[in-house]
């Protein structure tokens, strides 16, 4: 819970300016900015003439309107201008792990695997569960797997799955080459994918893609806990959210440092009759 008595409220009335500007509404007149920040219009008005005189905000000329400049992507950029995934990713690993999640990773694709580059993990010894970086998993009965495979072109998921025939790794893994499509396709829709006890027994994971500006996969991300101790139910309520909201802001934060994926596959042509 935050103190107030350590706060200064000036500084979050300015930050609350600068977010009343978003992409649908980059243009406002101080009114609107007044609305949005929860300002009087006098307030409002000092606030965008001090960002104005920073170089952070900037009239529209031939109009009552203000808009953001280029300056306000520097604050962005200089926070992860050295930053790799595996940097970016660590303390918001950190900050998925708790009582319900006991581990979180980040997995990239190299075929016909997926590789762990970073990993945080509170629990899951009572499972002799011993993932580390660099360890590696079949793509198809894995969540990181299906989630990456979910962001990539259907054609390639076929010809993926059929050159590498799943194998049952456990009693619950599935491996109907036409059915594991089926549960990507829902992944696509939905933004994460679960696997439940198909890579380790007693194992549950929920993993959703992070991509790059143009939707190619870059990686994965995945929570996992015990399946005992909750229902797969109440582990999708409890992991879902952090998972998807770490996934879209790595992407954000990836496509904003210019990265790309290192595997783009594309399908291979058709043979001609």
């Amino acid at each position: 819970m935050s103190n107030e008595k350590n706060s200064v409220k000036s500084v979050a009335k300015a930050f609350a300016v600068l977010e009343a500007f978003t992409a649908e509404e980059s243009e406002l007149v101080i009114a609107d900015v007044a609305r949005a920040a929860g300002l009087d219009n006098a307030t409002a008005f000092r606030m965008l003439n001090t960002f104005e005189q920073l170089g952070y905000v900037q009239r529209v000329p031939d109009s009552r309107r203000f808009r953001l400049t280029l300056k306000c992507l520097d604050l962005g950029f200089n926070a992860i201008a050295r930053s790799d995934l595996r940097s970016l990713a660590r303390p918001l690993l950190r900050d998925i792990v708790g009582d319900k999640i006991e581990a979180a990773s980040i997995g990239v694709f190299d075929p016909p695997d997926i590789v762990y580059i970073e990993r945080v993990q509170a629990g899951l010894h009572r499972l002799a569960v011993d993932v580390r970086i660099g360890n590696r998993v079949p793509v198809f009965s894995t969540a990181l797997g299906r989630a990456i495979l979910s962001r990539m072109p259907v054609e390639v998921r076929r010809e993926f799955l059929e050159a590498h025939p799943p194998q049952a790794l456990t009693a619950r893994t599935n491996v109907d080459v036409d059915s594991i499509l089926d549960l990507i396709a829902k992944a696509e829709i939905d933004g994460y994918v679960v696997s439940d006890q198909e890579t380790v027994n007693g194992l549950r994971i929920i993993a959703a893609p992070i991509v790059d500006a143009d939707g190619t996969p870059i990686a994965a991300i995945s929570a996992a806990t015990p399946a005992f101790g909750q229902t797969l139910e109440e582990f999708i309520a409890n992991a879902k959210a952090p998972t998807c909201e770490t996934a879209e802001n790595l992407s954000r934060a990836m496509s904003a440092s210019g990265a790309t994926a290192a595997y783009r596959p594309e399908p291979r042509p058709k043979k001609r009759r």
